[in-house]
């Protein structure tokens, strides 16, 4: 299913002039240099190639460009030369060991040489000719005295494809040269079998090809499809390799092709990054809106990254990404059927998410759902995290990154690293629940919850309980019932506070708001607050701390200017208990609840001077 929506989407890539997509046999790959030949063979220059790229704040220079040249080889171990097309070592038989292993870059150079002129030798054309008259006469021990390797020669050894011109056209595009190579891709050698993507009788491919854009996969690439191991081959397919799951060349070459496309900065929908998952989404139309839509509302902090002084980037930004992005970054709500106006939502649209494992990638998941669904459940997540902000300037949609590194202590510098290695598989699985509806995994709501025990209010640092943790505490409960006959804490499950609601954890949690209040208004701020000291304990074992928070709040209550009004919220909060005694511990979920009537009561405090009542309230400052 992966392989066949992949190469159906590399077929609407093809008919893109601005995605320019390699064909068949062959792979978009960066080059850095030209080197420029005369018929005759004989180096004329060096020629090398840049292009520009937007990182987000700025247009940059990088120093190469990238082009379609013949199909590269997967390098795992030992020599393996590609056609037309490699790295210095390979094609000038220069590198930077070359003083530690004299043997190194010859051993590359002599297999490049081997197999280029074994194939420009079947062409009969003047570019082949030269190509091998120059691997003929090339002596890699002298290659650094040559006058053009000379003045370039920093640059190439910092590394880079190399390709071939004659008198500067590129040799890959003769007719002749490309009809060889053709030959020997789809040569007599492979072994014919009906493809298990098209049902025809082709051949098929032994390797199928490196990705490369996954995050922490192999520098080199990693196989999406692989075995190289007796244990994984079946039907007596004894060293068949890609023979297990018979993919036709011309489909492998495809699919590879559409996938490294959407991993890289080509692609015009920049994948997305949660925990150790790489995230990639298209749709099964020419349109490119369908897939700018769900990369906004996937994350819709896109435009936050770039910087407010930098104008001329912003504008760029907003034009890449739509008007839902600008939409999003001004707080205003969606008009989801407006978003939808001109697009299909019957269209099929895939999301696949990727993580890296050792040589190889693993697929986290693969959705497909037509496009209206998916963007039904992405808005009915927004709409699950809605709740009181804390600052009028907060976004009203929180991204699933931003859920993400609530798992993480604000103390660590270096938060996406921790992500990646504490927290790697939460990213797949919190994707996953968005795009399908389904309750978040209860390892996210158990390291939430673990940090709002172990974090503290500090200057810089933020909230032990801040509008983010809060809202996905909300949504978690919200979710994890929704689909069962009856939701227990349905009336909490709310934007802003439920003064009638008479769960213990609940009246608790606004209970302890109350008390730190109290404290506030009586001696200001302090080093340890109430909130800093018990609350880990009273939102898992009330009955062990209320009593000595109650004692302490009638000290408090004393010194308060207003502690009558205090007082007299305390006892109403006390007669919704109805007398019954405090719970000796409470469950994960109930913690939850303890922690929205503590955040809903703290927000209800924090009015528009409007909307005060005739008692003394917090004022934001």
């Amino acid at each position: 299913m992966i392989l066949q929506s992949l190469y159906r989407y590399y077929e609407i890539l093809l008919k893109d002039p601005e995605a320019n997509i390699a064909p068949p046999g062959y792979s978009a790959a960066n080059v850095s240099f030209a080197l420029n030949l005369s018929p005759k063979g004989e180096l004329l220059d060096i020629l090398p190639f840049t292009s520009k790229f937007f990182d987000g704040k700025k247009e940059r220079d990088r120093n190469y460009s990238r082009m379609a040249v013949p199909e590269q080889v997967k390098r795992s171990s030992g020599l393996s030369a590609n056609f037309l097309c490699d790295n210095i070592t390979y094609v000038l038989g220069i590198s930077k060991k070359d003083t530690a292993k004299s043997e190194y870059s010859r051993e590359r150079f002599e297999a490049f040489r081997k197999h280029n002129i074994e194939l420009l030798s079947k062409a009969k054309s003047d570019a082949a000719r030269a190509v091998v008259a120059f691997l003929q006469k090339h002596n890699p021990q002298a290659a650094r005295k040559h006058p053009v390797i000379a003045r370039n020669l920093d640059a190439l050894l910092e590394g880079g494809n190399l390709i071939f011109w004659i008198d500067g056209k590129d040799i890959s595009q003769d007719p002749e040269i490309r009809r060889v190579w053709e030959e020997y891709k789809w040569g007599e050698e492979a072994i014919e079998m009906q493809c298990l993507v098209t049902g025809e009788v082709e051949p098929i491919a032994r390797l199928h090809p490196i990705i490369q854009g996954v995050r922490d996969a192999n520098p080199t690439g990693a196989s999406l499809v692989g075995f190289n191991e007796r244990a994984y081959e079946s039907y007596n397919r004894i060293k068949g390799q890609g023979l297990n799951s018979p993919t036709s060349q011309r489909v492998a070459s495809g699919y590879g092709v559409a996938l490294n496309y959407l991993l890289s900065n080509q692609n015009p929908n920049r994948k997305i990054h949660l925990g150790d998952t790489t995230v990639v989404y298209w749709a099964e139309s020419e349109n490119k809106r369908y897939a700018q839509t769900i990369a906004v509302l996937l994350n819709p902090e896109y435009m936050e990254e770039t910087p407010e002084d930098d104008q001329r980037a912003r504008k760029e930004a907003e034009a890449k990404m739509g008007d839902v992005a600008g939409k999003i970054q001004k707080g205003q709500a969606l008009d989801i059927a407006s978003l939808q106006k001109d697009l299909d939502p019957e269209t099929h649209f895939y999301v696949l998410g990727l993580a890296p494992n050792a040589a190889r990638l693993a697929v986290r998941f693969f959705l497909t759902e037509p496009f209206g669904k998916f963007v039904e459940r992405i808005m009915l997540h927004y709409e699950d995290l809605k709740i009181q902000k804390e600052f009028p300037n907060q976004t009203d949609y929180i991204s699933p990154f931003r859920i993400l590194v609530e798992c993480v202590s604000p103390k660590v510098t270096r938060r996406d690293e921790e992500l990646k290695s504490s927290w790697g598989l939460l990213g797949g699985a919190l994707m996953r629940s968005i795009l399908t509806g389904a309750p978040y995994p209860e390892g996210l709501y158990a390291a939430i919850i673990n940090r709002i025990r172990h974090d503290s209010d500090e200057e810089g640092k933020g909230r032990k309980i801040n509008y983010f943790r809060a809202a996905f505490v909300k949504a978690h409960l919200l979710r994890k019932y929704r689909r069962q006959a009856k939701n227990p804490y349905q009336e909490v499950l709310q934007m802003s506070l439920n003064e009638s609601y008479t769960h213990p954890a609940y009246v608790l949690g606004r209970l302890f708001a109350v008390l730190e209040k109290v404290q506030k208004e009586a001696i200001g701020d302090v080093n340890a607050s109430i909130k800093d000291r018990y609350f880990t304990s009273a939102c898992a074992t009330p009955a062990s701390v209320f009593p000595t928070l109650l004692r302490l709040s009638h000290h408090h209550i004393g010194k308060a200017e207003y502690g009558y009004a205090s007082d007299r919220r305390i006892q109403e909060l006390l007669d919704l208990l109805d007398a019954k005694p405090f719970p000796t511990r409470l469950t994960l979920d109930e913690q939850g609840i303890f922690i929205l009537g503590y955040y809903q009561q703290r927000a209800a405090f924090y009015v528009k001077s409007s909307e005060k009542t005739a008692e003394p309230e917090f004022e934001i400052k």
